[in-house]
């Protein structure tokens, strides 16, 4: 596969690309899927999504990454970046096909993808945050390091949620 930018034991990541909007469909597109993070998008919606985020990776070095399974090439999910939200650096997103779910490709992505942060994009800090009644992905969280610094209202889903943020330990 053409375009890795970097890999997990499992799992590999690369750019978002036109050609994935049915891939990206069956993520973003899927009620279930969408539940905790303001409901699915339309195809207009997502085709924009897209758009957008191919044109931040050009400009600001990263976006949400495709994840794919190493052993079959199966695109499982979205993992990456948001643009920068206050002083943090970016806003780290996760959403993965629910046939995937209870695989551990939450965490293994969110690891991966903090590590490329630290070491190729040289981010320093990472905010996030989970739906209150989603545990699940505020275990990934704090699986992969992130600290909880308190709940934070968020005006495009009307409500407060708990938030995370990871730090790099090294200096500027």
């Amino acid at each position: 596969m053409d375009g890795i930018l970097f890999e997990t034991e499992r799992l590999y990541f690369r750019a978002l690309q036109k050609e994935d909007l049915d891939e990206i469909m069956e993520i973003w597109g899927d009620e279930e899927v969408m539940a905790w993070s303001g409901g699915a998008g339309t195809i207009e919606q997502e085709e924009r999504s897209l758009s957008f985020y191919q044109t931040m990776q050009k400009e600001r070095g990263f976006s949400p990454y495709l994840v794919f399974l190493k052993e079959t090439e199966e695109a499982v999910g979205v993992c990456g970046f948001n643009p920068p939200v206050e002083s943090f650096h970016a806003e780290l997103l996760y959403h993965f096909k629910k046939r995937h779910w209870g695989k551990g490709y939450a965490t293994e992505s969110v690891l991966g993808v903090t590590q490329y942060a630290k070491d190729v994009l040289h981010l320093r800090s990472i905010i996030s945050s989970a739906d209150p009644r989603n545990t699940s992905s505020q275990k990934v969280l704090e699986k992969a390091g992130y600290r909880y610094i308190g709940m934070k209202w968020y005006e495009d889903l009307s409500q407060e949620e708990p938030t995370y943020v990871w730090e790099s330990d090294e200096t500027a």
